[in-house]
């Protein structure tokens, strides 16, 4: 008579994750949140033109702000002027390609009166194209000054090498957020949730299936739906529309890396809802109290500057927020997830803060 086999937990729970993948494949809810929703919005990001005629320019601190020049530069159409930057980030955004150009404007009581001009190698179409205009005011306050008075006025410039950072640089990294964050909380709840009501869950405790493995399989199982998401939005962001992958596969391989923290970190919130959720119709409200907010304010559609500076700081509690500043750094700016280890450690932060709360709120029955 043969000895009794061990039971083996390692492949009744592998065998637990391909049943789970299997059912989100033919879940609706997890391919909308995970590639459709993303996916529409890399698209319609995509078809965006980086070539309008609005002309984005720093005035460098230290210019003279004189209402006889700002008056001159407003005729300029399409023109935005920003005044309110320091040096480091005009220097940072010319080579990124966000400025068109930065302006210092010497002192008028200086002869001759001097506009410096630095130019974005990596919006470089535009940029040219300001230049000229700068040129058609000089040569029209030249005309102005002649025998008046000795003061000639010149335009002297440089090019500010660089990159191009365009759309699809920035929306991209965002809605790989997007994707992580609503299957980590939505899918997560749900599924558990379910596996509750259902009484599938108390189904697993008479098997010799212990709950770590239970947990695991589930973890496993979504983990792989969403690398594989993240991984079709990068193919289509890179050969559709040109997203920048700063070291080829490389990147891709950092990129996938981070998605597993950002999912994991997101799944702890996904335990949390499906412990306190009294019915699966109170799933959604308490779920959108923790996605809704980092949606909107944690730079996935729009930067963060661009919210009022007394937004700012709770934009930047946010756990979305590093996970979309790591994947903008690692794609565009070539960096190593050693270069993202403050992203990456308040992600891991995140991670133990709400994985130890839904610890405590969690229920198996």
């Amino acid at each position: 008579m043969n000895p009794k086999k061990q039971y083996s937990q390692i492949k009744a729970m592998m065998a637990m994750t391909r049943a789970s993948f299997t059912s989100l494949l033919r879940s609706p809810s997890a391919v909308v949140f995970t590639i459709a929703f993303p996916l529409v919005f890399i698209v319609v990001f995509g078809f965006l033109s980086n070539n309008s005629l609005k002309l984005d320019v720093a005035l460098i601190p230290g210019s003279d702000t004189s209402e006889v020049f700002l008056s001159k530069l407003s005729t300029i159409p399409g023109l935005q002027l920003h005044q309110q930057e320091t040096s480091q980030s005009i220097e940072e955004k010319l080579k990124r390609g966000e400025y068109e150009a930065a302006l210092f404007i010497h002192p008028k009581s200086e002869a001759p009166l001097i506009f410096e001009l630095q130019l974005s190698e990596a919006s470089m179409q535009k940029a040219q194209a300001f230049k000229l205009m700068m040129q058609s005011m000089v040569n029209e306050m030249n005309l102005e000054l002649n025998g008046i008075s000795e003061k000639k006025v010149l335009l002297n410039s440089r090019q500010v090498s660089g990159k191009a950072f365009k759309t699809i640089d920035f929306i991209l990294p965002g809605q790989l957020g997007f994707s992580l964050l609503g299957t980590g909380v939505f899918g997560t709840a749900f599924v558990f949730f379910n596996l509750r009501q259902t009484l599938v869950v108390k189904r697993f405790f008479v098997t010799p299936v212990k709950r770590p493995y239970i947990i695991l399989s589930e973890a496993f199982s979504r983990a792989s739906f969403a690398m594989a998401g993240s991984l079709l939005l990068l193919l289509i962001g890179y050969f559709a529309f040109g997203f920048t992958l700063a070291n080829g596969v490389f990147t891709v391989i950092q990129l996938l890396v981070l998605s597993l923290l950002g999912l994991l970190t997101f799944m702890g919130f996904g335990f949390i809802v499906s412990g306190l959720a009294k019915s699966e119709s109170s799933i959604p409200p308490l779920a959108n109290i923790i996605t809704l907010p980092q949606f909107l304010l944690a730079g996935t559609f729009f930067p963060i500057s661009a919210f009022p500076e007394w937004l700012q700081p709770l934009c930047k509690i946010l756990p979305l927020t590093y996970l979309n500043d790591a994947y903008r750094k690692i794609a565009f700016d070539g960096n190593n997830l050693t270069d993202v280890s403050t992203e990456i450690g308040i992600l891991l932060l995140w991670g133990l803060l709400v994985h130890a709360i839904a610890v405590k709120v969690f229920k198996w029955e």
